[in-house]
This record gives C-alpha cells, sequence and structure tokens, in this order.
C-alpha cells in the first residue's frame, strides 16, 4: 500500500461518499470545506484516479470510487475492532471467546493452544464447545462461535468461512490390542465385525468412503454411525470388539499408551487438512486474533 495514504484520507473520503456531500461531511468532521476538499483531492492524486464527481447537486462516486469505497470502509471498520478489542483486554470485565472443536483436536491441539492463549490474555474466558463438523460450521455462520477449530470439510459445508490449515492427519482403523484382526492388512477383513463409522454428518466420512471405493468395497453393512469419541472407544475396548474408524488425533493418546492399535491399512488416501476456521466476511477481534496465533504456535514449536 501507498504509505502516503493516511487515516485521515479514509475518514474523509468514507464521510463524503456517506453524506454525498463536501459541507456535510466537513461538518460532520468538525472541518472546514475547503480543508476535506483538498483532502479528497489529496487523495486521488496518490491513488492516480479520480473518485468522485463534484456537480452542484454534490457529490457522486465515480466507479473507481466505487470500488475503493469497499475497502476503505472494510479497513476503517478493522481499526475500530482492533481498537475496541485491544481495550476491552485490559479493561476488566472477562471478555469471552467461544471456541467450537471437533474430537480430532480437543485432546492434544487444545489444551495447549489454550494454555498458552491464557498466558496471552489471562482475562479472558475460554468457552469450549465438541461437535461433529456441520454442526459447528453451522453454529460458527449464525455468529454463536467466534472461531472453530478442525477439518477441511466439503466445499459446500465451507460457504462463507475462512480457513487456515494447521497441519495433516490421516484417518485411522483402530482395535484393542487383543483384537482377532489387529495384524490386518487389508479392508477385506474387517467384515464380520461391528464397525464404528463416521456419520453423514462427519467432516471424514466422504474421504472414507473414497478409500472404499477406491478398494471396490461397499459401504459395511454392520456399521454403528456415531460422532461420539467415547462411544466408539467403549465399543473397541469393550465386549463389543469393535472396529474403529476414526482421525488420528481423537485416538492419539490411545494409541501412544497401547490402549489402542492401529491396524496396518495404508489409510494415506484419508489425509486431510486440520485448521481455524472463521466467518469470511468479519474481522477478528484481537482475543480471535491471539487464540489463532496461539493455535499456529503450536504447530510451530520444536
Amino acid at each position: 500500500m501507498d504509505r502516503r495514504i493516511k487515516f485521515r484520507h479514509l475518514e474523509a473520503f468514507t464521510h463524503i461518499a456517506r453524506a454525498k456531500s463536501l459541507k456535510r461531511a466537513a461538518e460532520q468532521l468538525h472541518l472546514t470545506q475547503p480543508a476535506i476538499s483538498k483532502t479528497l483531492k489529496d487523495l486521488e492524486v496518490i491513488i492516480g484516479k479520480q473518485l468522485m464527481d463534484r456537480g452542484r447537486a454534490g457529490v457522486r462516486l465515480t466507479p473507481e470510487g466505487e470500488v475503493f469505497l469497499t475497502f476503505a470502509e472494510q479497513s476503517m471498520q478493522a481499526l475500530q475492532t482492533g481498537l475496541s478489542s485491544v481495550a476491552s483486554i485490559g479493561a476488566g470485565g472477562n471478555p469471552t471467546l467461544t471456541v467450537g472443536a471437533l474430537p480430532s483436536v480437543a485432546s492434544q491441539l487444545l489444551p495447549w493452544a489454550v494454555q498458552d492463549f491464557r498466558q496471552k490474555s489471562p482475562g479472558t474466558v475460554v468457552q469450549l464447545l465438541e461437535g461433529p463438523h456441520e454442526y459447528m460450521t453451522d453454529r460458527l455462520r449464525a455468529g454463536a462461535l467466534d472461531l472453530a477449530v478442525g477439518r477441511l470439510g466439503r466445499p459446500e459445508s465451507m460457504v462463507g468461512l475462512s480457513f487456515t490449515q494447521l497441519y495433516s492427519e490421516e484417518v485411522v482403523i483402530v482395535v484393542a490390542p487383543n483384537h482377532p484382526l489387529a495384524g490386518a492388512t487389508q479392508l477385506e477383513q474387517l467384515d464380520g465385525f461391528p464397525i464404528v463409522y463416521p456419520p453423514q454428518a462427519a467432516a471424514i466420512r466422504p474421504l472414507v468412503a473414497g478409500k472404499l471405493i477406491a478398494s471396490g468395497l461397499p459401504l459395511f453393512n454392520n456399521r454403528i454411525e456415531s460422532a461420539s469419541g467415547e462411544f466408539g472407544r467403549a465399543m473397541a475396548l469393550g465386549n463389543a470388539q469393535a472396529i474403529w474408524f476414526i482421525s488420528h488425533g481423537v485416538v492419539a493418546n490411545d494409541l501412544e499408551s497401547g490402549r489402542l492399535v492401529a491396524i496396518d491399512i495404508d489409510m494415506s488416501a484419508t489425509t486431510g487438512a486440520i485448521g481455524v476456521m472463521a466467518r469470511s466476511e468479519e474481522v477478528p477481534s484481537a482475543i480471535a486474533h491471539l487464540f489463532r496465533q496461539s493455535l499456529l504456535d503450536y504447530v510451530q514449536r520444536p
């Protein structure tokens, strides 16, 4: 951006555009009309385009002015949001940050990120909600969440949202260590046992389905569809001897401790992006920015 453009240029331009009058805009900003007219002219010289047509009936935006107004207003809004958010951090009153989390990130990424965030913003109350992908994205679009952390979903589920990738992970097939199929190497061997399978709302479902299709296999008839980590864990470890298709992050601690084992079947085709989601048309608050930075710090840690 041209460093000659100052806040006063954007302020004058947006006020003139709203008021459609140099005189009224000057009164709102407590300036003289020649002063605000010069500020507008200076901005046009810097940009190299005429932004407004002046006439007896007032001022009218040129096509270039229409384009510039959108971004000028966004810049003004972003600055105001930043100033308000920074002020709220030091002003007490315990601001709240509400974060949605898919189960795959709730056990590893979020505890570390929350602790780091609390050092950055000790007065902020963090509210965590866990659920499947579509539930979280719907809540995020509705404004009930400030951010959501989880897998990148299908394009139709990401409408109106931005996505910043943190890392990638794949789906694993896990069983109890003493399961008869603990040493299986082919998907065809899994039929005959209960299978805990991702439901329609889960971001990993199309990835798992794609793996089955590529292997020439139909959808398992003996599947039990659930996004609950506790249910899947209980089914895999209990008398049901279930086989569980699940994101690696959900069972990372179980695999590390040996409580569960991953069947040695290549699931690299199910690898997907894990990241932080926000409303694409909204400037994030200061505390949302700090939390996003804590997530990025987790990925970049030694």
